[in-house]
């Protein structure tokens, strides 16, 4: 027993790239028992790379998304690899899977043929555009669901191309943090109904999803926001990153009229003090802002004006965010003791739950680290697991 808030809950992961993984990551830390099911060759437990070898191990040490989990290997190409995932998934609350739309089917573990024995099965299939529509059968990468879900247009400086983010809409959220959403949504809805269902997650979607506020005004008839034109997208001097004198950057959130009011005195402008939405002088004042804060350095500023209430935040490097005091201090990197590489950190948890607290308590396995710890759960006695291993079955 873990005491997280998911404890109890058994999940079987068959997903290999980052949105899956990250989806069973989140569930795992809230307590889930999650068994990857990976494949014989090129298995990337914590994708930190596949095999048993001291460098991937320790990579995989470093990287969380297999944290908290158990490693089965196992050969989904013979009759008896699919009979035992079945037998995984009879003993299960929740399948993830982030194959091709059709592939699961075609292996023998799609929704229809796992759901006939376990009706309570929460299934869940991750894929870039759906199971179903024109683009289902795509290949694509972050870079492309953006593109179709309309995010990425949005991202820039006016004319320029689009800025290219990190991975991380549609990756993380639109995949892998709606897709824990939506699994931990059905498995409520199945305590009302007693029957589990299929999930159906598209990326692209989901990244639609995500531009809820942004669709609004476009339904109505409005224009599409146009990149680094739109208040909340660097077209307004209070809303916008300063280079400072260090060459580092400091961002202003200065909306409301009390901290715009606080940003003009700060910078010596109470001359705009009603100047906000007045777009005529913005460029007059951005011009000014620029100045002002090549002054000093990001630090310096940031120590001199963090008391003032005008919505000002250091923009930091990855690197510098996870030393960062604030961050320290609600416990966002953790120590976990890794069999191969010691001590390491990680990235901690989220969500902070008063009662069921998430909790960082193994790094990733090496790939079919718990295969006999799982087949022997099921019932396997060793002559048994003995034979699947000579027949290549489980690794």
């Amino acid at each position: 027993m873990t005491g997280g808030a998911l404890d109890g809950v058994r999940v079987v992961d068959l997903s290999r790239l980052a949105p899956g993984p990250y989806a069973s990551m989140l569930l795992a830390d809230l307590g889930a028992d999650v068994t990857l099911v990976e494949a014989p060759a090129g298995a990337i437990s914590g994708m930190g790379g596949g095999g048993n070898t001291e460098a991937a191990a320790r990579r995989r040490a470093f990287n969380p998304l297999s944290r908290n989990k158990r490693s089965i290997v196992v050969n989904l190409k013979s009759a008896e690899g699919v009979a035992l995932v079945h037998e995984l998934a009879n003993d299960a609350d929740v399948f993830l899977e982030g194959f091709r739309p059709g592939v699961t089917d075609r292996l023998g573990v799609g929704y229809e043929a796992i759901s006939k024995t376990n009706p309570r099965i929460v299934y869940a299939s991750l894929s870039g555009y759906g199971q179903t529509g024109p683009y289902s059968q795509m290949v694509g990468h972050d870079i492309n669901y953006i593109s179709v879900g309309g995010a990425l247009s949005m991202i820039g400086r006016p004319g320029q191309r689009p800025a290219i983010p990190q991975n991380t809409i549609a990756d993380f959220a639109a995949g892998g943090l709606m897709t824990a959403f939506a699994i931990t949504s059905a498995l409520y809805a199945r305590n009302q109904t007693g029957r589990g269902q299929f999930l159906d997650m598209s990326m692209s979607d989901n990244v639609l999803y995500l531009l809820a506020s942004q669709t609004g005004g476009v339904l109505a008839g409005g224009p599409s926001p146009r990149p680094g034109a739109e208040m909340l997208s660097g077209g307004a001097p209070h809303y916008n990153t300063y280079e400072c004198a260090d060459g580092k950057w400091i961002s202003i959130g200065s909306l409301e009229p009390q901290f715009w009011a606080a940003l003009c005195r700060v910078v010596g402008r109470e001359d705009m003090l009603d100047a906000e939405f007045d777009s005529s002088r913005h460029a007059e004042f951005q011009e000014h802002l620029d100045g002002f804060f090549k002054q000093k350095a990001r630090d310096e500023w940031f120590a001199e004006l963090k008391d003032i209430e005008l919505c000002i935040a250091p923009v930091l490097e990855l690197a510098e965010a996870l030393e960062d005091p604030h961050q320290q201090a609600r416990g966002m990197t953790v120590e976990v003791q890794d069999p191969v590489a010691g001590a390491v950190r990680q990235v901690g948890i989220g969500p902070k739950f008063s009662d069921t607290p998430g909790s960082v308590r193994t790094t990733a396995p090496a790939p079919g680290q718990h295969t006999d710890e799982v087949l022997r759960a099921l019932g396997y006695e060793d002559a048994r697991v003995a034979l699947l291993r000579e027949q290549g079955v489980v690794v």
